[in-house]
Formats: structure tokens, C-alpha cells, sequence
């Protein structure tokens, strides 16, 4: 459940019009929990506490939401230490980097994933590792956005959990989280060196790193016990002609579609195609609600 509750007025980064009232947060935050959280092995529906930023809610909100999720048995999750202005931010605002600051107010934990973490120094990973606090890696919106490229070589020597995001709608055109992984890996190299990340890095950050981030134990792999979640990918076209490693191909080569993905046993996707709705229809809706915004 995201908030936000510093606005313009108050030095927050969010317009005032969309900020909420922190007590009111709180209250539909238990409601929601309530509700939708479903804890049980393949759960769809598992609900997390998100404040959006440090630059967007209250250290009191941070500290109640982190203490109400732990009472609730649900995972924390916001964005942080995405650029240079995070960390000014944290330091003029706060006195503290964005990691002192994510521990001064209770969020690193193996319940915890914070998005970004582009400008975490050598001791804030240092504490993200010894605390098995969790990221969510965007490396095409850290490009998109100009953020910077991510210390990914640091964060495995530390031992820290790491899956893949796509950040949001504003800011990834994609979202394609095979093209995400693809990024990951060719961004690695640019910042860090040829032998930065390996493509089955790259796709094991997609897969059982995104699990061990949600604290999953049910998702991940193809085997015996876990969800029947499969994807499964067409690589005798010509974009992988004479690829003799299909996991280094299937990242190298320009990112394609899933032929077919089974999602907890329920095919989605049938020879390319979504499966579960007119996607037609779909889109001819989306098109009218853009151009009703537009006006």
C-alpha cells in the first residue's frame, strides 16, 4: 500500500494535491492488510507497506508503517538512494545517508526491499548485506532517469538479495522484465568491466533473486513444490541464429516475447498471445482513457 504525505509545502518532492493524512495512511494501511494480504504458498495477492520516499513521508510515518507491518507479518518497501539528490537530500534534511537513515528508523531487515540503492556507499551496503535487506534493481529506469549505474558487483560480494524491477509507468516505456535483465547485465560491464555479470547472473537475479527479495520460498525455480510458473521462449528464429548457449543468447540477442508462460498452473500466455482477456478491447479502453486525460 504506497503513501505519500510530505508535499511541496512541507520540502517533500510530491504536489501537495496527491499527499495524504498520516493517521489515515496508517488506518487503511491495517485495512488493506486485512483484506487482500494472503500469506498462504502461491498466493497472487500479498500485500507490502510502501511509503513512497524519504522525500515523501514523515520519519514517523517510516517508523509506524515499519512497526505495524512486523506486528501484521507483511514486507516494507520503498525507494532509496536513487540519485545525487537522494543523498543531499538525506544528508540536509536528516543528518545521515539514505542507509543510516533507512536503520535509524527501523527499515533494513529480511522483510525489507528497497528499490534503486544506485548511490548506497561501502558502508551502507556493508549493513544492507549483514541485515539481508533486499533491493530491487531498475537499471532502465536508473538510465532513463540518469540516476547512475549501480554498484551490482559490490552488492553480490556483500552477500545482499537482489531481483529485478521495472520502477514504474513514468519512468520504464517497457517494462520487460527479460529486457530488464539483458540491461542489467550490459550496464554492469559499462560501469564495472566485462566480467562485472554473466548472463545467468542477470537471469538469476530475474528468478530466484526476485523470490529471496519478496522472502518467496514458493517461486523462483522449476522445481518439485514450488509454483507451476513457467515461461517459455522461441529461440529458433533468426535473432538466435547460431547461438550455441541458449541463456547467453537468450539475453544478448534482442529481448523477445514468451511464447507460452503458465502462471501458478493457468496458461496466460498461448503461442504469443495473451490468453486470459481481448487485448484488443484492452487496448482500445486504454487508448479512450489517455485521450479523455489528454483533454
Amino acid at each position: 500500500r504506497g503513501a505519500m504525505s510530505v508535499g511541496e509545502s512541507a520540502g517533500g518532492l510530491p504536489p501537495d494535491s496527491v499527499v495524504e493524512d498520516e493517521d489515515a495512511i496508517l488506518e487503511d494501511s491495517e485495512r488493506v492488510v486485512g483484506r487482500w494480504h494472503d500469506p498462504s504458498h502461491s498466493a497472487m495477492t500479498r500485500v507490502a507497506l510502501a511509503p513512497c520516499s524519504p522525500f515523501s513521508v514523515s520519519p514517523r510515518l517510516m517508523r509506524e508503517a515499519a512497526t505495524m507491518a512486523r506486528r501484521l507479518g507483511v514486507r516494507l518497501h520503498t525507494h532509496l538512494a536513487e540519485n545525487d539528490d537522494d543523498v543531499a537530500y538525506s544528508r540536509a534534511t536528516f543528518g545521515m545517508t539514505p542507509a543510516e537513515y533507512a536503520e535509524s528508523v527501523g527499515w533494513l531487515g529480511d522483510d525489507v526491499w528497497h528499490a534503486h540503492c544506485v548511490k548506497l556507499d561501502a558502508a551502507g551496503i556493508a549493513r544492507f548485506g549483514a541485515t539481508r535487506t533486499g533491493i530491487a534493481h531498475c537499471p532502465c529506469s536508473n538510465m532513463r532517469l540518469a540516476s547512475g549505474i549501480a554498484p551490482t558487483p559490490a552488492w553480490r560480494r556483500a552477500g545482499l538479495r537482489v531481483g529485478l524491477g521495472v520502477d514504474g509507468s513514468a519512468s520504464n516505456d517497457g517494462a520487460h522484465l527479460l529486457g530488464e535483465a539483458r540491461q542489467a547485465m550490459l550496464l554492469a560491464r559499462v560501469g564495472h568491466g566485462p566480467a562485472a555479470l554473466r548472463a545467468r547472473d542477470a537471469l538469476e537475479m530475474a528468478t530466484l533473486g526476485g523470490a529471496a527479495v519478496l522472502g518467496r520460498d514458493d517461486v523462483g525455480a522449476l522445481v518439485p513444490g514450488m509454483a507451476a510458473d513457467l515461461a517459455v521462449f522461441d529461440t529458433t528464429g533468426l535473432e538466435h541464429a547460431g547461438v550455441h548457449d541458449a541463456v547467453a543468447g537468450l539475453l544478448f540477442a534482442s529481448p523477445v516475447r514468451a511464447r507460452f508462460t503458465i502462471v501458478g498452473g493457468r496458461v496466460v500466455v498461448d503461442e504469443g498471445r495473451l490468453a486470459t482477456t481481448d487485448l484488443r478491447e484492452l487496448t482500445r479502453r486504454q487508448r479512450a482513457a489517455v485521450a479523455t486525460l489528454a483533454d
